[in-house]
C-alpha cells in the first residue's frame, strides 16, 4: 500500500505586504493607546507594558499625580516608550538620549506624528552626554535608565545621574539583577556607587528587576536632600 502524498503547502505571506513587530503602547495621557513600533537593533529591549503601568502607578504616586513642570532624562530611550509615557501624562519637557541612528529616526518620526513640542532628542552616547549636561548645570525631576544588560552599566551611570537630579529627584533602573542598597546612604567601599541613594520600591518581571530610586546625597550646605 503505497503512503499517502504530502501536500504541498504554500508559505503564508503577510497580509497586505505588511511584516509582523514588535509593539509596545502607550499606557496613559493624552496619547493613551497610541502603539509605538519598535525596530529590531541589537541591546534594544523596551519595557514591557505591564512593567511600565507599575513604574507609572510608583511615580505617580510620589508626585502626587501632578506632572505639570516635571522635567525628564530618558537615557538609552530606545523606541521611547518610558519618554513618550512621561510626555502623555504632562512632562512639561523629556530629553531622549540614544545612540543607534535608526532608533533616533523613529523617535523623530514619532515625535512628528504626536506633535511632541515638549521632547527633546540626542543622538548621543550616554556615557559622553552625562559630564556635558553636569558641566552645562542640566537638571531633571526624573531619570529613565534602561541600559542594555551584561556590562555592569549601573555602578558607573548611577553616580553620574546623581549630580542631575534636582532635590528629590526620582530614577528608575532596570537590570538584570536586583538593586540591594544599603540602609545608609554614606560611602562604602565596597559600594561606592550606592551612595546618595535611596531605593524605594523594586519588582522583578520575568528576567527584568526593575527599581525606582530617589537622590539623597548630602547637599551642598550639608544637609541631606531626603523627603
Amino acid at each position: 500500500m503505497s503512503k499517502p502524498t504530502k501536500k504541498a503547502t504554500t508559505p503564508r505571506q503577510p497580509v497586505h505586504g505588511r511584516q509582523h513587530r514588535h509593539q509596545v503602547r502607550i499606557i496613559g495621557g493624552q496619547w493613551k493607546r497610541t502603539v509605538l513600533d519598535v525596530i529590531t537593533a541589537e541591546g534594544l529591549r523596551p519595557t514591557p507594558d505591564r512593567v511600565r503601568e507599575t513604574l507609572f502607578n510608583w511615580l505617580n504616586h510620589q508626585l502626587h499625580s501632578n506632572w505639570l513642570g516635571v522635567t525628564c532624562l530618558d537615557l538609552f530611550a530606545g523606541s521611547g516608550a518610558l519618554g513618550f509615557e512621561a510626555a502623555s501624562r504632562g512632562a512639561e519637557k523629556v530629553v531622549m538620549v540614544e545612540v543607534a541612528g535608526a532608533a533616533c529616526q523613529q523617535l523623530h518620526d514619532v515625535c512628528t506624528k504626536l506633535q511632541a513640542t515638549q521632547v527633546q532628542i540626542k543622538r548621543a552616547d550616554a556615557n559622553r552626554v552625562l559630564p556635558q549636561m553636569q558641566a552645562a548645570g542640566e537638571k531633571f525631576d526624573v531619570i529613565f535608565l534602561d541600559p542594555p544588560f551584561g556590562k555592569d552599566s549601573l555602578a558607573t551611570l548611577l553616580p553620574a545621574c546623581l549630580p542631575l537630579l534636582k532635590p528629590n529627584g526620582l530614577l528608575y533602573a532596570e537590570s538584570e539583577l536586583p538593586l540591594h542598597l544599603p540602609k545608609e546612604t554614606t560611602m562604602r567601599d565596597d559600594l561606592p556607587w550606592c551612595a546618595g541613594w535611596e531605593l524605594l520600591r523594586a519588582d522583578q518581571a520575568g528576567l527584568v528587576h526593575f527599581h525606582l530610586l530617589r537622590a539623597s546625597r548630602p547637599a551642598l550646605d550639608g544637609t541631606e536632600i531626603k523627603a
